[in-house]
């Protein structure tokens, strides 16, 4: 599966952008960050309820406190929400309190995070995120290294969910999906090029090619 992951700091931008993933896709990847957790900043969550997604969506919370965004996503019927395993220390209170909202619950760990480090998690969550990317920024250059990470992962919890977001592009696709990764998220290879339905479209069919090999 490919979910477009739209990255801005502007409310009428994000707009546009689920508006036109709704040309192409029925689900797409909201990227929040608030310059502390990560030195960039995007919008706002008073900005975020103000937004109309036409689309089914989740969260993606590069954030220090994540449970101040959840009223916010849940006013715009966000079904999944994605922390940061390195953002916060209370994990169980912060998976409970999500899951009283009603959201799926993901985990988003960086490229440095060992397996070892957040495991015992594994069994509470919904579905796991590896960051391939150092989180903050569109166009940042891909970690190979974290492909060894999910292999790893993928023998030790072979029914949990995996995805993986950042550096994605259609030359290292294969190489991504031979990891057993059951996502990837991508965002300026898609959302920055000329023609997003089309490279949106590219991207599905090389990982249909590859699924099916």
């Amino acid at each position: 599966m490919v979910v477009p992951a739209l990255l801005t700091d502007k409310k009428e931008e994000l707009q546009a952008m689920l508006d036109l993933c709704a040309k192409f896709t029925d689900f797409a990847q909201i990227d929040i960050m608030d310059g502390k957790f990560v030195p960039s900043q995007s919008i706002t969550a008073d900005e975020i309820k103000a937004v109309r997604p036409p689309i089914g969506n989740e969260a993606h919370l590069m954030v220090k406190d994540p449970l101040a965004w959840l009223q916010a996503f849940k006013a715009i019927k966000c079904s999944r929400i994605i922390y940061h395993f390195e953002a916060v220390s209370a994990h169980e209170h912060v998976i409970r309190e999500i899951r009283r909202y009603g959201f799926k619950v993901g985990l988003a760990v960086k490229p440095q995070t060992k397996l070892s480090e957040f495991k015992t998690l594994v069994p509470q969550i919904d579905y796991l995120l590896f960051m391939s990317v150092n989180p903050g920024f569109y166009g940042a250059p891909f970690i190979p290294e974290v492909l060894n990470k999910i292999k790893e992962f993928k023998k030790a919890f072979p029914d949990t969910i995996a995805g993986i977001d950042g550096g994605v592009k259609k030359e290292n696709l294969r190489s991504i999906l031979n990891s057993g990764v059951d996502f990837v998220c991508v965002g300026s290879a898609i959302l920055k090029a000329h023609d997003p339905q089309a490279a949106y479209r590219e991207f599905s069919e090389i990982a249909k090619q590859a699924h099916d090999a």
